[in-house]
Parts: C-alpha cells; structure tokens; sequence
C-alpha cells in the first residue's frame, strides 16, 4: 500500500480534531462533474454562447432562468446521485469521534446522504429551494402558486457567501489539529482563503491536480478521493 495512504491513517489515528474541506472532486466518483479538473464543466466553455461562470451568476439568474435552469438540469443534476465510499468514509470517521466537521464547497448534499451531520455548506445546496415572492420552499425546484420567482439556495457568482456559515467554518478551522483538503483546486475565492486560519499540526492534500497549498501541505496524495479514503478506512479498521 502507498505509504503515504499509511501516513495519512496514522494521523487521522492520532488527531483530536479532524477537519475535511472538500470540493468538486470529491464526488466525481459519485458521478457529477467536477468543475477546472481535467475534464471539468468550466473546460466545457461555451453553454448556448455563454460562459459556465456567466450563467451560474446573479444577473444571468434573473435575465435568463430559463437557459440558467436547463443548465442546472443538464450539467448539475443531482438526481438519483449516491454518496461514494469518500463520503462514507468521512461519516465513519465522525461515529468513531475523529472527524468534528465538514466544510464543502460542494452543494449537492452528498456528504449529509453519506451519513455526516456537522457539515458546513460554504456555497449552499441544490436540494434547497424557495420562492423570493412567499417564502414556500421544497428539496426541489417548482412553480410556484403565487407566481414569484423560484431559485435555489446557492451562492450565485456576484453574491456573498452567508456569514453565519463561513464564521463557523473559520472556527472549525482554527480547532483543527488536523486539516485535509478533498477534491478542490482552491482557486475559489473567498472560501479558499480560510485556509489561512489553520495553525494546526497536519494539513493534508488530497486532488488529483496540483493545487496552491501544495507546497505547505505535509502530504500530498494525488489519487482519486473515494479510493484513498476507501484505503485509509482499511487501515483503520
């Protein structure tokens, strides 16, 4: 087994206060795209003419849901999607006391169906949704009765993240004695930038691609996340 597999059940066996910070790629293996790996959705560039990163923005939301809709539809459904073994694994590791919090930037809720409970949700969720017109909200989007525009709770290019979520994500942060980053590339900011707040013992990196805190991380595992969690959890057990 690669040794830095063996490394990495070793400190999570000896840490108090494990943080997982995950992106994107952590649920590839689930079945969604990711967004700037190799074969992300922001490498897919045009969408009807227009950029990823301008549909999934305020103003196109309100100008054209209805292109922003079938893109959700096309390239973000969550339907019939299953947690993998990565998530599971992070859930297991909360039962037995190590893990103490999620931070995602994630919003397709699969770390909660894989069985985590604190999970701090940076850019929102697509099973959210709710009428800007009443208030109705429901785990999917719909029409709704009085007329008003529906949209998902996510965090749209042009808006701000939620402050009650990023100030507990900071703190969990700051508690960590070890912190391992999942699946992301940490180019998104603000969220990449808590990082900053981490003054604990173990920062660890799991991606496939290189990512900006490579070179401060004291492990770098480039295979894919379910399969190491998946082998770490053998160990472990």
């Amino acid at each position: 087994m690669d040794k830095n597999i063996e490394r990495l059940a070793e400190i999570i066996k000896n840490s108090n206060y494990v943080v997982f910070f995950t992106g994107a790629g952590a649920s590839t293996d689930s079945g969604l795209a990711d967004f700037r790996g190799r074969n992300g959705l922001y490498n897919q560039r045009e969408y009807m003419g227009y950029e990823p990163e301008e549909i999934l923005s305020h103003d196109f939301f309100f100008q054209h849901r209805d292109i922003f809709d079938k893109y959700l539809v096309e390239k973000l459904s969550i339907n019939n999607i299953k947690p993998n073994a990565g998530h599971k694994a992070i859930a297991e590791l909360e039962k037995m006391g190590k893990v103490k919090a999620v931070i995602t930037q994630n919003i397709d809720n699969l770390h909660q169906d894989g069985g985590s409970r604190k999970v701090l949700e940076l850019h929102g969720s697509l099973k959210r949704w709710y009428c800007l017109g009443c208030g109705k909200t429901s785990d999917k989007s719909f029409k709704c009765e009085c007329g008003g525009i529906v949209r998902p709770d996510v965090t749209l290019y042009g808006e701000m993240l939620n402050e009650d979520v990023t100030a507990q994500a900071i703190r969990e942060i700051k508690k960590a004695d070890t912190l391992i980053i999942a699946g992301t590339s940490l180019t998104v900011y603000p969220a990449a930038y808590y990082l900053n707040y981490f003054t604990g013992k173990h920062l660890i990196i799991i991606n496939e691609t290189p990512t900006s805190q490579d070179g401060n991380a004291e492990l770098v595992i480039r295979t894919g996340f379910a399969k190491t969690m998946t082998e770490v959890m053998e160990i472990l057990k």
